[in-house]
């Protein structure tokens, strides 16, 4: 129970600052608060989302295991990939790429998560001691590609795996062992220097963070490789404090953790609306704080059991939760006319 708790509170943590970091985007520059957090937000919140994904990715190689990705990765890429080019145009956004080899919004995840198993195949069989280090490597090395970039995910895919490979070769008793030896202060500690380091530091180019743009792109095409390993190393120390702080015990929210999937793919809907419609603004800091609440609060929406019911099928590509509701629907009908 213990170790479901800790990485159901992990993975409801991690998509909340995924979705608290995508609702304030737009709003960074509106208040210097706001931008720092937003800055520490995406120094470590796709790379802490991606290693807890590495985390369940045991089952690699198993048989049948690629038919599973496409069934569980890219046939969700491709609905999704639809249903976003339609809603973006309905809500007025016609500036959508509609492109499926240029994925945009979160769909870049779903594309990478299938690369990231796909060299998971060949990665597990190198010892972590250097396999690790090689992904790194390659992660540096590939900003100096000017021809690989957004197209196909290919830039975020090489830049974030070593995330997704140490996940893998992560164990719960290594993290156990962590939380028994280290202070909670000090996780938090590190975490607060950085948002402080942010806040009086110029602003870090959001491009670097995202991962998906050369160093040539980003005006830094000698020493681009050295502002990688110095982000490498901060979301690093970073991950690992969040890891640390994540309570073990169980919540009446815990179970919420196990729909993050249907929390990445759904809370475009809601965020990008606001954003065209212009629905959120900001005038102090204690803004930030409703700002919090409301990504909860989608949170907390997206992961609710009716949610998950009805949109089961284009998530994961199973009808189990909408069968039962039929079930329990059917039951529930026979009884009232028994009754009458």
């Amino acid at each position: 129970m213990q170790r479901e708790a800790y990485f159901d509170n992990a993975k409801l943590l991690f998509i909340f600052l995924v979705v608290f970091g995508h609702l304030i985007q737009p709003l960074k520059q509106e208040i210097d608060v706001i931008s720092a957090l937003y800055q520490t937000i995406y120094l470590v919140h796709m790379p802490v989302f991606i290693l807890i994904s590495g985390f369940f990715a045991k089952g690699a190689s198993d048989k049948g295991y690629l038919m599973k990705l496409i069934k569980r990765i890219l046939f969700p890429y491709f609905l999704f990939h639809i249903f976003y080019s339609i809603y973006f145009l309905m809500i007025g956004r016609s500036d959508w790429d509609s492109s499926l080899y240029d994925p945009h919004w979160g769909l870049w995840f779903l594309l990478s998560l299938f690369s990231w198993h796909l060299l998971l195949i060949v990665y597990k069989k190198i010892p972590p001691r250097i396999g690790i280090p090689v992904a790194f490597a390659v992660g540096i090395i590939i900003g100096y590609l000017p021809f690989i970039g957004e197209s196909f995910s290919l830039s975020r895919t090489f830049v974030f795996f070593p995330f997704f490979l140490i996940g893998y070769w992560l164990s719960k008793e290594k993290i156990f062992f962590l939380q028994r030896r280290i202070s909670l202060w000090i996780p938090a500690s590190i975490l607060a220097a950085v948002f402080l380091v942010s806040y009086v530091t110029p602003e870090i180019s959001a491009n670097w963070l995202f991962g998906s743009v050369s160093y040539e792109g980003l005006n830094m095409a000698v020493y681009g490789g050295l502002v990688r390993l110095a982000l490498y190393g901060t979301a690093s120390v970073m991950v690992f404090s969040l890891l640390i702080l994540v309570p073990r015990k169980s919540y009446s929210f815990t179970h919420l953790g196990r729909q993050t999937m249907y929390v990445y793919l759904l809370h475009g809907i809601i965020i990008q609306y606001g954003r065209q419609a212009n629905l959120l603004q900001l005038d102090h800091n204690l803004d930030t704080i409703g700002l919090a609440v409301i990504s909860a609060a989608i949170v907390w929406f997206l992961s609710s059991s009716w949610v998950v019911t009805f949109t089961q099928p284009i998530v994961e590509g199973k009808t189990d939760q909408l069968q039962i509701w039929l079930q329990r629907k059917q039951k529930r009908y026979t009884y009232e006319e028994k009754s009458s």
